[in-house]
């Protein structure tokens, strides 16, 4: 299950690069209490020592990294950017959706991937989520 709020959506944020992309969509877990600021760093570092994994669908990336980086509750943060940023995916760069995960546990991020991709994967809920000023309507999509 995903638990989603206003507090865990931006939208039409700017950022300069993936690793922007990813402290945004890592930033608002911290902001919440959800992880530790070395969880963000982790996401980064991840990115950055392993590449473009994360972008899991064309113009969607799942940043996340192991809870033991600072994980203090399990949770998913949904940032949607202004303008698509490149990541280097051969085939689903830009992204303009990133979706930071934190799992509690070392199985629970499987659960949340696989409810993210049910809302993800849904041509009009994607549509939705990148096109509404909504919030609400976005959270309502997750629910």
């Amino acid at each position: 299950m995903l638990q989603l709020n206003e507090k865990l959506i931006s939208l039409d944020v700017e950022a300069e690069s993936a690793e922007a992309a990813i402290r945004s969509a890592g930033a608002l877990l911290v902001e919440e209490n959800i992880v530790e600021e070395r969880y963000v760093d982790a996401m980064v570092k991840g990115f950055q020592d392993i590449g473009p994994y994360i972008v899991l669908a064309p113009s969607i990336a799942i940043p996340h990294a192991r809870p033991e980086h600072g994980v203090l509750q399990q949770s998913v943060s949904l940032v949607r950017l202004k303008i698509p940023v490149k990541f280097g995916h051969p085939t689903n760069d830009p992204v303009q959706l990133v979706c930071a995960i934190s799992g509690i546990d070392s199985t629970s991020h499987i659960g949340m991937l696989q409810s993210l991709a049910s809302v993800l994967g849904d041509k009009t809920k994607l549509e939705i989520i990148l096109s509404s000023n909504n919030k609400e309507e976005i959270i309502s999509i997750f629910n």
